[in-house]
């Protein structure tokens, strides 16, 4: 028996029919490890996910490993400051590359038998390939062993990879979310968000320093990745969950956001703009002025959480460590070099406290839902239709890439 076959098929095509009549996702698709593994080629690895953020590599000839759901990756920006993603394995042996991030010292050599490759990974040195003080061959061309390149795109800071190789363009694939964006950020918005320096001379954003840096934070959340995507695209559970929130920011001032079957979430038409002893961060000058209040929280599908107001932005890369456990990274920027200065810190630390008490009370809910998927008189449960739209609708581009996937394997 394959892992699929634990899961009736049945209950992949009940989540695809119209949210009155849907269930939800079954239980084995958040509590079976196994199925956790199947996920990262049947689901993640067919589409552009984010792996982590360019601005974690401050400077050319920096390495940072990436494990993605057992995969080992790096992310290499080369001398000329392109970024790329690789397999992190030797084309020798197999040992991995690097073990840890930082500035690369000359070229990347192998820690078995100190092979090297450039940072473009190609492979440049094979000491006694041929025996002793041999260190080229005739038969064996460097040129076809470098490191093995994934296919990879940075946009909003996010580093996103497409593991199969055989998603659309990225530029493609994203194009919606910068069309509908288009009244907020205009063509030139992107290009202005800026992030507050790393914490430390190097570079470095470990985990736990990620946990004490300006404008980042990590939640290390006892839940399976797509509970988070679930719960951050409603509203609906705001006015038990964000009390605080939900004063100013109630389930009637928020609208649901779904389109290009890769993308849903919910807007707000009633943001505050930050401010801080009667100081305001700067405001992205592209920004429709009638719509200034307007903010909107968008999951990239599947695992890339995004939100847009007119004086700052934030990503949220969720980390799938296993079926119950996930890290979700985040990182705040804001508009501009000057909105990073020291004249509106007050404003950044009061921006990413509020952030960091939304997404807190959120873990409560999302570990007890795991908890609740090991009972077996929970069938993937129903959907308000009114409120549970979007969840819904990720719930369906699972099923249906689930169920394509199992058609073309036959299993």
């Amino acid at each position: 028996m394959n892992v699929f076959d634990r899961i009736p098929l049945v209950s992949l095509e009940n989540a695809m029919l119209c949210i009155e009549e849907a269930s939800g996702l079954p239980n084995p698709l958040y509590n079976d490890p196994e199925l956790f593994a199947e996920e990262r080629d049947r689901l993640l690895g067919k589409t552009w996910s984010g792996i982590g953020f360019a601005g974690d590599l401050p400077a050319s000839g920096y390495a940072k490993p990436i494990t993605f759901m057992g995969l080992p990756l790096v992310i290499v920006r080369d001398r000329d400051d392109v970024l790329r993603v690789f397999h992190n394995v030797c084309s020798h042996r197999g040992m991995v590359l690097i073990n840890a991030e930082g500035p690369v010292q000359g070229s990347i050599r192998c820690p078995y038998h100190s092979w090297t490759y450039d940072l473009s990974g190609q492979l440049k040195g094979t000491p006694h390939i041929g025996g002793v003080g041999v260190h080229k061959l005739d038969s064996f061309a460097c040129e076809k062993h470098g490191m093995k390149l994934v296919s990879s795109a940075v946009w909003f800071d996010i580093v996103f990879v497409n593991l199969d190789g055989e998603a659309a363009p990225f530029t493609q694939f994203i194009a919606p979310v910068v069309a509908r964006w288009q009244p907020f950020l205009g063509d030139s918005g992107y290009s202005r968000m800026r992030r507050e320096a790393l914490p430390e001379a190097t570079g470095k954003l470990s985990v736990a320093a990620e946990a004490e840096a300006e404008g980042a934070f990590t939640l290390k959340v006892a839940c399976n990745w797509k509970l988070a995507v679930e719960n951050y695209c409603e509203s609906y559970h705001l006015p038990w969950i964000h009390p605080n929130l939900n004063v100013y920011s109630r389930i009637q001032d928020h609208y649901h956001i779904m389109f290009a079957n890769e993308f849903a979430g919910q807007g707000t038409r009633v943001y505050n703009l930050a401010n801080n002893a009667g100081t305001r961060l700067p405001v992205f000058p592209e920004w429709q002025q009638e719509r200034m209040q307007e903010a909107e929280y968008i999951t990239v599908f599947p695992n890339v959480l995004l939100g847009i107001q007119a004086d700052h932005t934030f990503a949220i890369v969720l980390e799938p460590v296993a079926n119950n456990h996930t890290v979700e990274h985040c990182r705040l920027m804001y508009v501009g070099e000057e909105a990073i200065g020291p004249a509106y810190k007050e404003c950044r630390d009061a921006t990413l406290a509020a952030w960091k008490e939304v997404f807190g009370e959120d873990v409560a809910v999302v570990e007890g839902m795991q908890r609740g998927r090991a009972s077996p008189g929970f069938k993937g449960g129903k959907f308000s239709p009114v409120l549970d739209n979007p969840t819904h609708y990720f719930h369906q581009w699972a099923a249906k890439r689930l169920i394509k996937s199992t058609q073309l394997t036959g299993v």
